[in-house]
């Protein structure tokens, strides 16, 4: 429920530059404009500012943010501030592992503070329920590498745990 005069903001972090610089969009070809989350955070602690203003004077519906996987734990627990001190909701979205199916460190505290965890499951090829963001290369699993390589489809597959551990 939206009241007259709110308006969502939707955030990213600067590490995601996949779809444009402060541009979110889904695989279903949805773009929407969005601001960086270490700009809306510093704002957020400046007295007189912009954002803070549009907190504490209630006119935002929400905080939306993408890719949050690639959060600091700092961001995350700043971002549970606008829930407990501006009763405002945040809504972040995304991975909880990486390609070595070891968790961000966004998505940890994400996991440890979060009011409520949703998952949206995925499905392997096989029909399973898939576990694993699997980083491909050439068509084949790759398993070694820096934890954040920016990519889509071409780059990633969702696995079921027996072919992640397979490399099918």
């Amino acid at each position: 429920y939206v009241e007259k005069g709110q308006t969502p903001v939707m955030l990213k972090p600067r590490t995601d530059t996949r779809d444009g610089e402060r541009v979110i969009s889904s695989r279903i070809g949805l773009k929407e404009e969005c601001g960086f989350v270490d700009e809306f955070l510093a704002e957020m602690k400046t007295a007189g500012s912009s954002v803070r203003k549009d907190l504490e004077e209630k006119r935002l519906a929400a905080v939306i943010v993408d890719e949050a996987q690639f959060l600091t734990a700092e961001e995350v627990d700043l971002l549970s501030d606008i829930v407990d001190y501006y009763e405002i909701p945040v809504l972040c979205y995304g991975l909880r592992t990486d390609f070595t199916s070891h968790l961000f460190e966004g998505s940890r505290r994400l996991m440890e503070i979060a009011d409520k965890i949703e998952e949206v499951p995925t499905v392997c090829w096989c029909g399973r329920r898939a576990h694993y963001n699997t980083r491909i290369k050439d068509g084949k699993v790759v398993r070694t590498g820096e934890q954040i390589m920016i990519g889509g489809n071409e780059s990633y597959v969702s696995l079921c745990r027996k072919h992640f551990k397979e490399g099918k």
